[in-house]
């Protein structure tokens, strides 16, 4: 089981909001946030699996076009059984309103970030998210832990063994048409998920009275190749950096949101982007979800695929071990893109 990275332990956010805060501690207070800004008729990307799958080139250029402008879209007809995402969505919400003493069993430690927590604490000063979240390794079999993985309850663990498959399989897919859309050899691409690994973060956000004094999280770009979100209840809370903007992402219902990470920017030397997003919190209700994260296999090596490095587009990055870059991820703060401007090579491109 490969170890990834470490936390320093804090106190539930969840069990924080249930006592009466005449003012909120000043450790979760954000000030000079960015306010966002809703765009008329702006709206993320919609691509519809089933179109990609019969082989609409217009479905394949709409994906080009929201990977290279957006890096992110909705993905709708993906083709996963919706009673397996109802009852995911159903768990999920059970799951963290187990009473405390059953999910301190499933508590992080000082050692591994796996579990109930938070993630990117580094030192005791720093500003806090309000969040609490479960962080499991799912993929590949052999790096789940194996002190938590069988204490998450039933049916629940059932449900993300089938989950996490299905969302494999969408992951694969997507990064085959992917390679199509850039016109490279598929193989490329995917030979480097033939042993992909993903984690799951659920991520709950309890209500606060002073939502724009908090975050539920920071802006930030996400360290893997890929990432599928799904929305488990129906506050909204994502928005993402577009333009220099902050817009609200209104998720459809039955599609996934899914997003490029850094490692897909590596890989594709900068022709598909990540993009910061954040996450924040409403001022009555909770809200819910679960981001399933895809990369490639611990052991890879990243760096721009060959034939995406051009002399009209030399290469973007340095090369870099897949374990390496996820482990200096998790070592940080959340601060924006910050990460991947360390290994990207001071090229000027023409845009």
């Amino acid at each position: 089981m490969a170890k990834l990275g470490t936390s320093l332990l804090v106190p539930s956010v969840q069990e924080l909001a249930k006592q009466p805060l005449n003012e909120l501690p000043e450790r979760y207070v954000h000030t000079n946030q960015d306010s966002p800004i809703v765009p008329s008729k702006i709206s993320l990307p919609v691509i519809d699996l089933s179109k990609l799958l019969s082989g609409e080139e217009t479905e394949l250029e709409k994906l080009d076009h929201a990977c290279k402008q957006w890096g992110f879209f909705q993905l709708i007809n993906h083709g996963v059984n919706p009673s397996l995402v109802e009852n995911v969505k159903k768990d999920v919400h059970e799951f963290f309103n187990l009473p405390m003493e059953e999910k301190q069993k499933l508590w992080q430690t000082l050692e591994n970030v796996e579990g109930f927590g938070q993630l990117f604490v580094v030192c005791e000063e720093q500003k806090l998210e309000w969040a609490d979240m479960f962080f499991i390794t799912t993929l590949p079999l052999y790096s789940r832990n194996p002190h938590l993985f069988p204490k998450i309850p039933q049916p629940f663990r059932d449900n993300i063994e089938n989950y996490s498959s299905e969302l494999k399989n969408i992951c694969i897919t997507i990064i085959g048409f992917m390679a199509k859309a850039l016109k490279i050899e598929p193989k490329e691409l995917l030979d480097l998920f033939e042993d992909a690994s993903q984690a799951m973060r659920m991520n709950y956000y309890p209500p606060c009275s002073q939502p724009e004094h908090v975050i539920g999280q920071k802006p930030h770009s996400d360290a893997g190749a890929l990432t599928i979100l799904l929305q488990c209840n129906e506050i909204e809370g994502l928005q993402i950096r577009k333009n220099g903007m902050w817009i609200p992402v209104k998720p459809l219902s039955n599609a996934f949101i899914i997003n490029i990470g850094d490692m897909l920017e590596i890989l594709t030397n900068g022709i598909y982007r990540s993009i910061e997003h954040r996450a924040t919190v409403n001022s009555a209700k909770e809200r819910i979800s679960i981001a399933t994260f895809h990369r490639p296999g611990m052991s890879r090596i990243l760096a721009p695929i060959p034939s995406l490095v051009t002399p009209e587009r030399p290469a973007l990055f340095e090369r870099i071990g897949v374990e390496d870059y996820y482990n200096g991820f998790l070592s940080r703060e959340l601060q924006g893109k910050s990460y991947i401007d360390i290994i990207r090579l001071q090229n000027e491109i023409s845009k």
